[in-house]
């Protein structure tokens, strides 16, 4: 079922925190994301909501409040979301809901000012202890796209359209937005080389994701429908799955992805609620004429009316050059993902249709996404064909693949008439040569 709207959703509603009033501002009160900030005062890490250019210290609030919402609040001075999050969907919306009324000119609470921190005075940290990640493939146009690189004859595997294919990668290599990272080394194999080596990646490519956190478990054994999995699902990032290119074609067979894919992977540090979504959920994507319809466990009438999440999404690059000479990052493509082939839903009933359990900070990924135009593919191995076709940047600098000192942006928002804008802030990471 989707998610009711509620007051949280009016977008009439103004925060006493001014920034959060300015029009394109990612962190309106209609949004109020989460995440862990170290306080520009010192102090430990803790649960922060994020509200205009501010972060408000939520445990801070509990005494402010009563009922779930303060058993909720009194759980967030921690250094993670994840005791939160196993409250469940109902202490998430008490929460969210009062502190939208906190914050609100209408019913603010004044005495919270004191626990606002400036975002550019505080530390930002990884939002939660993520203990599984696993990464699909779930976006038809991308995966099409790289099939025909590799297979143009037959660029979808026969299973594409039956089952949301998905791999499990590494959480302990999961870094938070702004983090840099050293370029990764790993075995190569060139056409035109007869044995592997052992070097950097020289075709680094990032992947523009959206990720999804679980919130509630799920048993062993007992899979979740797919009309449920809206139950389990805490709130969206941002994700890029940095992707080695080259070891990646040496390694993936027979197996799938491994050391080509796991020494990085950039979330960005605001988890955006389900319930903030709700306003913007839409149909699921059409499926084309002929494609085979779905198996029963994967089919449910109102994933296929509101299971797709109308979220536009962008990638800008900047090089080194381009930021000596204070040249502003490029935007290099923009894509949606209302454009995924499986819908979240989907993709969760999947992962526990065998019976495999979901933990608490559990990370899915939705794995690239791409839409139908140059202008809308989610890679660099699609947006240059593999590096044949490279990039012009305003710097006069052309780019087959990302290069040490680039950093690669990711921003994310919804916006509709009649809803206030609801955004991610971003996910950057700078590339440093390899160690």
């Amino acid at each position: 079922m989707p998610i009711p709207l509620n007051e949280t959703h009016d977008p009439k509603r103004r925060s006493f925190v001014e920034s959060a009033n300015a029009p394109g501002c990612d962190f309106p009160i209609q949004n109020l994301p989460f995440g862990v900030f170290c306080p520009a005062s010192g102090g430990p890490a803790r649960v922060g909501v994020a509200i205009g250019n501010q972060i408000l210290d939520v445990a801070a609030t509990a005494e402010t409040f009563d009922g779930l919402a303060a058993e909720a609040a009194r759980t967030c001075p921690v250094p993670a979301l994840n005791h939160l999050m196993s409250l469940g969907p109902q202490a998430w919306s008490a929460l969210r809901l009062a502190l939208s009324r906190a914050l609100s000119t209408e019913h603010g609470n004044a005495k919270l000012r004191q626990h606002l921190t400036p975002m550019a005075q505080a530390e930002i940290r990884l939002p939660v202890a993520i203990p599984n990640f696993t990464d699909f493939f779930a976006s038809i146009f991308h995966a099409t796209n790289a099939g025909r690189m590799f297979r143009p004859d037959t660029p979808l595997m026969p299973n594409y359209k039956y089952v949301p294919v998905a791999y499990h990668s590494r959480a302990s290599s999961i870094i938070v937005s702004g983090t840099a990272f050293k370029r990764p080394r790993g075995q190569r194999k060139p056409q035109n080389e007869t044995v592997p080596s052992y070097d950097p990646s020289r075709n680094l490519d990032f992947e523009l994701e959206l990720g999804f956190y679980i919130g509630t478990p799920s048993e062993l054994g007992e899979p979740i429908p797919v009309g449920r999995a809206a139950e389990h699902i805490f709130g969206f990032c941002l994700l890029n799955d940095w992707s080695a290119r080259d070891v990646q074609a040496w390694e993936y067979q027979p197996l799938g992805p491994f050391l080509g894919k796991n020494f990085a992977t950039t979330v960005s540090p605001w988890v955006v609620t389900a319930e903030a979504f709700a306003p913007f959920h839409t149909t699921a994507f059409a499926r084309p004429e002929g494609d085979p319809a779905l198996l029963p466990y994967l089919d449910d009438a109102d994933d296929r009316a509101h299971g797709g999440l109308d979220i536009s999404l962008e990638i800008y690059m900047s090089t080194e050059v381009m930021r000596r000479a204070g040249t502003a990052p490029a935007r290099i493509a923009q894509t949606s993902a209302a454009w995924l082939y499986w819908t979240v839903a989907q993709m969760v009933a999947h992962h526990t249709c065998n019976g495999c359990d979901v933990t608490v900070g559990d990370l899915m990924g939705t794995g690239t996404i791409s839409g139908p135009e140059k202008a809308n593919l989610g890679s660099l191995l699609e947006l240059t064909m593999r590096g044949t076709e490279p990039l012009a940047l305003p710097s006069g600098e052309k780019r087959g693949f990302v290069e040490d000192g680039d950093e690669i942006v990711f921003r994310g928002f919804c916006e509709k008439p009649g809803h206030a804008r609801i955004g991610f802030g971003e996910c950057r990471a700078v590339i440093l040569p390899a160690g």
